[in-house]
């Protein structure tokens, strides 16, 4: 039943966790349409340099630097639904404006960009809130041995989100026209709205008596933002993990804007086998997510070595597929760029969603229990590496096509640049530590602070 309430105690059963999928599914149908298809509409449709789309895009990765504070305010009630809800409805909201300034810029360049701008700010207000609140009910509720697969479930139901969206708002955008892109934009957003508020009730307690209960066993001490924050920086894993976090995103992130262009560019695809080519690599991200979910659900004994494996080999991987991606370009315009992509997806989905799973692991790892603000620090730093790479990715592509003729070669440097940082990122995950656990032992997970000790013991982090 969808009211049903459970409580920390008994812990999400899979039903659960899938209904909180949804919420990512829909969060993902907004993202794509402002991230992708917008993004598209102002290159191709409006004629516009993809520096533009690449700074709006920034800004909802910069905004989404208070995500730390939302965490930390969402410990400190007790509850994340609020912060779902809420975030969902300002999320919904950006969309729709940054929607809006697309389809003035033709007509009144600043007002559009001015709207643009607002939209994306609320975007990464409204994914902040509800991406971090949401982490953080997952890492307090699963169980410790559910957690990867938890984490690659929910991710690949926002795949779907992306694709699904992509698909169906592609329909009904051709031929395109700016009514269109509002009619889309629109519904897409109520939807997303409906279901969250669907799927969400009865997650947490909603009587007064349960949640001052829930909060009384949970909730951190109150203190200073600041302080906390400053508290969960000293911790070592957490520092560890939020560089790793920052350099693996940024590689990560690059790509984003410049992958279509580059085949369009180099390979001569037309738009829709450039989309196409991004549904290949979705659908690599989805196998390499599946392929993590099933050996840690497998091999439960052997989790976290294998959270480890994952993390380390995807980076590894991702590193030869654009080293690969950079070769092909500059060397054979028969290079099977589908099977260039669909590695890349594999890789990137494996060491991402195994990212993930370490995340809501360590998150709950502390001693005062702080997953709010601990998800928010590591939200944060990938929220600072999007913003750096999807810019930066862009910006590069520009500057270096002044200086070269040849598009391949200032998308290959690109392309290059995110390798060497996916093996920098190889190299730091080497001193991520993730606890192992038992199936049947929820709480066996140590504190920060006795791996802290157990480091000291050993000379150092492993």
């Amino acid at each position: 039943m969808i009211g049903a309430s459970i409580t920390s105690s008994s812990g999400l059963t899979w039903w659960h966790i899938i209904r909180l999928g949804l919420i990512q599914t829909s969060l993902g149908g907004i993202v794509v349409l402002t991230t992708s298809t917008l993004n598209r509409i102002m290159v191709v449709e409006l004629a516009l340099a993809a520096t533009l789309p690449g700074f709006l895009v920034t800004i909802h990765h910069i905004v989404q630097l208070a995500r730390p504070r939302i965490g930390y305010g969402s410990d400190v009630g007790g509850r994340r639904t609020p912060w779902i809800i809420g975030g969902m409805f300002i999320l919904g909201l950006g969309g729709v404006l940054a929607a809006l300034g697309t389809t003035l810029i033709p007509s009144q360049y600043w007002l559009g960009l001015a709207v643009s701008a607002l939209g994306f700010f609320a975007i990464g207000v409204g994914t902040g809130a509800t991406g971090t609140s949401l982490l953080a009910l997952l890492a307090k509720q699963v169980a410790p041995e559910r957690k990867p697969a938890a984490a690659a479930l929910v991710w690949f139901m926002m795949i779907i989100g992306f694709a699904v969206t992509a698909g169906v708002a592609g329909h009904f955008l051709d031929p395109y026209s700016p009514e269109r892109l509002m009619i889309v934009t629109t519904t897409v957003s109520v939807l997303a709205i409906l279901v969250t508020l669907l799927v969400v009730r009865g997650i947490e307690p909603d009587s007064p008596i349960e949640a001052s209960l829930e909060s009384t066993v949970t909730a951190p001490v109150k203190g200073a933002f600041s302080a906390a924050l400053a508290e969960i920086w000293q911790e070592p894993q957490a520092r560890v993990f939020t560089i790793f976090v920052f350099v693996s995103m940024l590689a990560y992130s690059a790509q984003d804007l410049i992958l279509e262009p580059f085949a369009g560019l180099v390979f001569g695809r037309t738009p829709g086998e450039s989309t196409q080519l991004a549904g290949v690599q979705h659908a690599g991200v989805l196998l390499g997510m599946a392929a993590m979910a099933l050996s840690t659900l497998l091999l439960k004994s052997r989790g976290a070595i294998l959270l480890r494996l994952w993390i380390r080999g995807g980076c590894l991987l991702s590193a030869v597929a654009l080293f690969l991606l950079c070769w092909g370009g500059l060397t054979s315009s028969t290079w099977s760029l589908e099977a260039n992509v669909f590695l890349l997806g594999t890789a990137n989905g494996g060491f991402a969603v195994a990212a993930i799973g370490a995340m809501m692991v360590l998150a709950s790892a502390g001693q005062q229990k702080r997953e709010g603000i601990r998800m928010g620090l590591w939200g944060a730093a990938q929220a600072i590496a999007f913003a750096l790479g999807g810019f930066m990715g862009t910006v590069a592509v520009d500057v270096t096509r002044f200086w070269f003729n040849d598009p391949a070669i200032s998308y290959g440097l690109v392309f290059a640049c995110e390798g060497v940082l996916f093996l920098v990122a190889a190299s730091l995950a080497r001193h991520i530590h993730i606890a192992n656990w038992v199936a049947d032992q929820h709480d066996s997970l140590p504190s920060f602070g006795d791996i802290a000790l157990a480091e000291a013991g050993d000379g150092g982090i492993r």
